[in-house]
Parts: structure tokens; C-alpha cells; sequence
């Protein structure tokens, strides 16, 4: 490894940090990985990893293989870039994995639509379930928050680095009616039951925003509402947890085909 880099406004830590950021245009196009963990799961699903940054009181893994792809740079403790709270010396730039529409259709499409989800976390977790529950891709809308956000990545534990997430609009959603995928907007309540909607055949699952829900403009898109009937008195769930409920019952309804 080469000298170690200690100062924070070197061109190549301005480059991770834009990209732990978030900003594609000054990171060249490139995310951001923190931790060991995602920096494992990127290598073991294929991701073209470009650079490693540690710590200067920090080795390399053993669990990491002695890569010959990826350069590795040293950087003084006070100069480390950092996204989280409790750093853990050890960080990446990679190469985003792209994903097109056709790769939402493989197999039996089931899909989830995210309109406008803000939090990151609810993103992640979305992404996770749907790799669990066999989903083939996320279509986030527009006013979703990045897959690539820290938050968003650590939540979906590297579901996100394997699993299709394709952004689009109003008419990718055309595109994918017009493959024979029905559109199934889930709604609080006055919906059919999620146990009694044929989550059987291709579909697409719709999910709103936090706190406004669907926008009417998608509810128009739906071929269908679906809920998830709850007997408590709260009067909505969290969009993870929905898309979670709903992404088992798909699971369960095809095993039981």
C-alpha cells in the first residue's frame, strides 16, 4: 500500500465522500460502500469494486481475498471519510450494478413499486424482503430516495448490490401492463384482501409515501387495491412492514399454486 493520505480535501477522499453521499456526478458515476460487511457482500455478488480506503490502524480482512482488481488505499485517522456514526475504518468505491425494465420480467414478475418513499431505511428493508420472498425487482418512482444511500444500503443487508432496482416513471409502469403484469395499489383500507388478490400471476406491487400514501395519479394506474386487513385500531401500517406482509403472502400463494 502506498503512503498513507492525510489530508481530508485529497481529490481521491473527495471522490468517496461525494460518492457516500450520494452524488453520482462528482463521484464519476461511482457508490460508496462503508463497512466490512458490504464491502464482502459486493465482492461475493460480482460487483466491480474500483478502490479500498482503510484506515491507517486498520488491516485488510483476512476474510477479504487478496484481490488483484482493486487498488487499496491507506488514509491517516483523522482524515478517514465516514458516513456513519461509528466508523469502521474501511470503505470502497464501486461500481453501481445496472439493471434494466427487462430485468424486472424474468420468470414470474413479481415486482414492487415505490412511489416517493423517502426514508432510506424503509427502502432497504423493502429491497431485503423482496430478495427473501423471491420478488424479481424494485421500480422506484420518482421522489424515492437513492438504493445507493448509506442508510438504504445498510438496511437492505447487500440485497440491494444483487437484486434488480430500476428507476422509471408513469410509463415504465405502461411498459410493464403492457407485458401482462397487473398493477395492485396498496391501500390502508376498502381494498380487496391481500389473502383473497391473485398474487399468483405477474404482478406489481404498488407502495406510497410514508405519510401521504399513493398519489391519486397512481391510484388511476391500479388495475386493483389490495389491503392488508388489520383487526387492531391502528390505522395504517409502515410501507416496509406493508410490503413486507404483502411480499410473504405472494411467496405463499405461489408455493401453495
Amino acid at each position: 500500500m502506498s503512503q498513507a493520505i492525510t489530508s481530508r480535501t485529497n481529490p481521491r477522499l473527495k471522490q468517496l465522500r461525494a460518492a457516500l453521499n450520494g452524488q453520482p456526478r462528482l463521484s464519476d458515476g461511482l457508490i460508496g460502500l462503508e463497512g466490512e460487511h458490504l464491502l464482502e457482500e459486493a465482492l461475493r455478488s460480482g460487483v466491480e469494486v474500483r478502490t479500498v480506503f482503510l484506515r491507517e490502524d486498520r488491516a485488510l480482512p483476512g476474510s477479504l481475498p487478496n484481490h488483484p482488481d482493486f487498488e487499496v488505499l491507506t488514509v491517516a485517522k483523522d482524515a478517514f471519510v465516514s458516513a456513519t456514526e461509528t466508523p469502521q475504518g474501511i470503505a470502497a468505491l464501486a461500481v453501481p450494478p445496472l439493471h434494466d425494465v427487462d430485468d424486472l420480467l424474468r420468470g414470474r414478475p413479481l415486482i414492487v413499486i415505490t412511489e416517493a418513499l423517502q426514508d432510506p431505511g424503509n427502502l432497504g428493508t423493502i429491497i431485503r424482503t423482496a430478495e427473501a420472498f423471491g420478488a424479481t425487482g424494485i421500480l422506484t418512482l420518482p421522489g424515492t430516495v437513492s438504493p445507493w444511500n448509506q442508510k438504504a444500503l445498510r438496511a437492505s443487508a447487500g440485497s440491494a448490490l444483487r437484486l434488480p432496482v430500476v428507476a422509471g416513471d408513469r410509463s415504465t409502469i405502461d411498459l410493464l401492463r403492457g407485458k401482462g403484469v397487473r398493477i395492485l395499489a396498496a391501500v390502508p383500507a376498502d381494498g380487496i384482501p391481500a389473502t383473497k388478490a391473485g398474487l399468483v400471476e405477474p404482478c406489481a406491487i404498488l407502495l406510497g409515501n410514508e405519510g401521504a400514501g399513493l398519489s391519486p395519479s397512481m391510484l388511476g394506474l391500479a388495475d386493483e387495491r389490495i389491503t392488508i386487513p388489520t383487526p387492531g385500531p391502528t390505522e395504517s401500517l409502515n410501507a416496509a412492514i406493508a410490503g413486507s406482509i404483502l411480499l410473504y403472502e405472494a411467496a405463499r400463494q405461489r408455493a401453495g399454486e
